[in-house]
């Protein structure tokens, strides 16, 4: 009999432990990811409980959301910035766990850490304290993030409780246009099906456009499944998730990587495969993608006017009405043209090399408007010495960027980097809702790297694809 599962519920079959009364799964953990945020109080929790860390070697730590990006000497100057080092630093060496800090070479935001180290690998659960967790599901494991608690009861056991989630195949077939990236493909689809879209399901990423996509693009689209709603996202393995792997630290080595990689391979769903849903796009109707509001489902094409109340449903036009007073947009008006003040490139969403590379390759031999501020910030020490190798910082920089250390900065601004006021910021990170970098009134634009490049120089939102020098 054939086996007709999909890639999600063998993975989620071969790490139960047991099914509860209440039907939810004890679910085994291979690889467990912390930072200095949501680790302090679930060591702390082990601590007054007198338990250990269950399997130190399937947990790693590293530091990104607190951690300064243009001075990083210690003490940091935020104090509470600097007690969450120290007390991850502590927890670390007291419970046996490895710590990528500023000093080790290997630090960086931690969805970006743990594919570069060959940490994540197919078929693997992991979960870590963040939402964006879900883009270690780019190579084919289940990548859920998860709450303190949480943290803490999987520190003491390697396991933890879940639901279930049923399983939507979202398929996107076709070449992207020039100037469409990854991250036009998950505002569209985010844009089409909601921020609620994906409640109680994992998304199946498949078809030719994610097949044709490098691991770093499949990352970015992963990356943001939460912002659709869903519990994680996933893309099956094949040549190019085994290629990524080849080498990396943590990946296995000779004979047990092959090994390792024919089974990776395995997992995939077949072509008879069962699905609980499934939805359709096309490639050819996905053009650079800009959000306008509030949620990362209020979006539009570039070419495109913002949406029109009267024109919306009846039931979405309260959030709409509140997110252009919000913006301080007008409905029915042009989105390219948005005049911005901040344009910041990095995240885990788009801070590794391939996003960099395309930002440099559109700031070379131009000039950031003089009304915008405009940060770099690579998502790893690893990411930033490549691109200073490749001389992107100086790209960057004559353009008159800011070239920063590595770290998660400007996308949730829980360190130095934040908006000012009622600052519109062109951002490449994953969320646009009110406050989220640093100003209960700053306004933010999610976009592509490349297209926050552009509107870096033009001081304003701009169609990549009529950009000088970018290929039509």
């Amino acid at each position: 009999m054939s086996d007709r599962r999909n890639l999600f519920n063998r993975v989620w079959d071969l790490h139960a432990v047991r099914t509860l009364d209440n039907q939810q799964t004890q679910l085994f953990i291979g690889l467990h990811l912390i930072h200095e945020v949501t680790s302090p109080q679930a060591f702390e929790m082990l601590r007054e409980r007198g338990l250990k860390v269950a399997f130190p070697s399937q947990t790693v730590a590293t530091v990104d959301h607190i951690v300064p990006t243009a001075d990083q000497s210690r003490p940091f100057q935020d104090l509470l910035a600097e007690q969450m080092m120290t007390a991850i630093e502590k927890n670390c060496d007291e419970f046996g766990v490895t710590l990528m800090d500023l000093q080790d070479g290997r630090q960086g935001i931690v969805h970006v850490v743990g594919p570069e180290q060959g940490l994540t690998q197919p078929g693997m659960t992991i979960v870590c304290g963040d939402s964006h967790t879900s883009t270690h599901g780019a190579f084919g494991s289940i990548a859920i993030g998860i709450g303190t608690s949480n943290v803490a009861q999987v520190l003491a056991t390697q396991t933890m409780f879940l639901n279930r989630p049923k399983v939507r195949r979202v398929v996107v077939n076709g070449d992207l246009a020039p100037g469409v990236y990854a991250k036009d493909v998950i505002l569209h689809i985010i844009q089409k099906l909601g921020v609620q879209g994906g409640v109680g399901y994992a998304y199946e990423y498949a078809g030719s456009t994610f097949d044709a996509m490098s691991m770093e693009e499949r990352m970015t689209v992963c990356n943001m499944s939460i912002e659709g709603g869903a519990r994680c996202g996933y893309i099956n393995p094949d040549e190019k998730t085994v290629e990524y792997l080849r080498g990396r630290p943590y990946a296995p080595q000779g004979e047990d990587f092959d090994k390792a990689a024919a089974w990776w391979l395995s997992l995939a769903s077949g072509d008879d495969a069962e699905f609980d849903d499934e939805v359709v796009f096309d490639a050819a109707d996905i053009e650079p993608t800009v959000t306008w509001g509030i949620t990362p489902a209020q979006s539009v094409g570039v070419s495109q006017p913002l949406p029109k109340l009267q024109d919306s449903p009846a039931g979405e036009q309260v959030l709409l009405k509140e997110a252009l007073d919000f913006m301080g947009l007008d409905e029915g008006q042009p989105v390219a043209g948005t005049p911005i003040d901040v344009a910041f490139i990095g995240s885990c969403t788009n801070g590794r090399i391939s996003d960099l590379r395309e930002a440099a390759r559109v700031a070379e031999g131009q000039q950031v408007a003089a009304s915008v501020k405009a940060i770099v910030v690579p998502g790893s020490q690893l990411v930033r010495e490549q691109a200073m190798q490749e001389g992107l910082h100086e790209i960057f920089e004559a353009a008159g960027f800011e070239w920063r250390g590595a770290g998660c900065s400007m996308c949730l601004a829980m360190n130095p980097d934040k908006l000012q006021g009622r600052e519109v910021c062109a951002s490449s990170s994953n969320r646009n809702f009110k406050g989220r970098q640093g100003s209960p009134t700053g306004r933010t634009l999610l976009m592509s790297p490349a297209m926050v490049a552009a509107a870096a120089i033009e001081g304003k939102v701009t169609d990549i694809r009529e950009f000088a020098g970018t290929p039509a």
